[in-house]
């Protein structure tokens, strides 16, 4: 729950950012980088993030790919519909999950899927259409969301077939690879590629600090330490989290309507992780 509350913090840092929003993925990459290296000494006594299976640094690389994706498309986002409609739907992910392995992998599609991508669209279909984004440009914004848990639930899907490596390796590489791929949107985009305040600086070190370090290495580390159903509900917190910070700081006050469609798009991915979570308990 600590770990989902400190990433709910993202898209505030982001939305503060005045960067391009590759801009803000490359530097949320870079700004991690050393602490994770502090931190692997600190637990491992090591200097390197050893790996058991060479053909892992290629799945860390094409997760990275994909996150890279999500996350870049996610920041554009942020910038043009709400923090609340962009961080409900990213977290749709699990949807795009299932589906991903019906199309590659045979998985079935159980009733209790159907359901649960049922709800959740139901739920954010209502947000948006009660956001009135489809009426005033935001839309644009909405769909960039559901691109990016796309890339999300690829990213998703590849990392899970890292699961007898170190967390902590698996989320050095992918940062690093992340860092990497990051630069050519970045240069390509333009503007200020160097952060010109100290503000921004600070906002930067926050989101790498917070949420890409603390964040992603609480949930690794805790997810495997409870039962499907904690650890889903657990995860609730960062959307939950952002919609709150959003209407402290940003004004993004939401009406009954839209809270009432808010709690029935996170039950349906509640119940979309939870399947996906049995699933992946029969397949181990």
């Amino acid at each position: 729950m600590l770990g989902a509350t400190l990433i709910g913090f993202a898209p505030i840092f982001v939305k503060l950012s005045t960067m391009s929003p590759p801009a803000i993925t490359f530097y949320r990459m870079l700004l991690t980088l050393p602490f994770l290296y502090i931190l692997n000494y600190k637990l491992y006594n090591k200097h390197e993030f050893a790996v058991k299976n060479k053909k892992t640094i290629l799945y860390a690389a094409l997760a990275s790919l994909s996150f890279t994706t999500d996350l870049t498309l996610w920041h554009y986002s942020i910038t043009i519909t709400s923090v609340s409609n962009a961080t409900i739907i990213v977290n749709s992910a699990p949807i795009f999950v299932a589906i991903i392995g019906f199309l590659f992998f045979k998985d079935i599609l159980s009733k209790a899927f159907l359901i649960s991508f049922l709800i959740t669209y139901i739920g954010i279909i209502g947000l948006i259409y009660y956001s009135s984004n489809y009426a005033n440009g935001k839309i644009i914004g909405d769909i960039l969301c559901f691109v990016a848990a796309f890339f999300y639930a690829l990213y998703l899907v590849i990392i899970a077939k890292l699961g007898k490596e170190d967390s902590l390796s698996i989320i050095f590489y992918t940062t690093l690879f992340c860092c990497i791929f990051s630069i050519i949107p970045m240069l390509i985009h333009g503007g200020n590629i160097i952060p010109s305040t100290q503000f921004e600086w600070i906002n930067l070190l926050m989101l790498a600090v917070l949420c890409q370090l603390g964040g992603q290495y609480l949930i690794t580390h805790g997810i495997g330490n409870i039962s499907p159903s904690e650890g889903s509900i657990g995860l609730l917190m960062q959307p939950i989290t952002a919609t709150i910070l959003a209407a402290i700081i940003f004004g993004e006050i939401l009406n009954i309507t839209q809270i009432i469609f808010v709690f029935v798009a996170l039950f349906g991915i509640y119940l979309a992780r939870i399947n996906l979570s049995g699933v992946h308990q029969k397949q181990t």
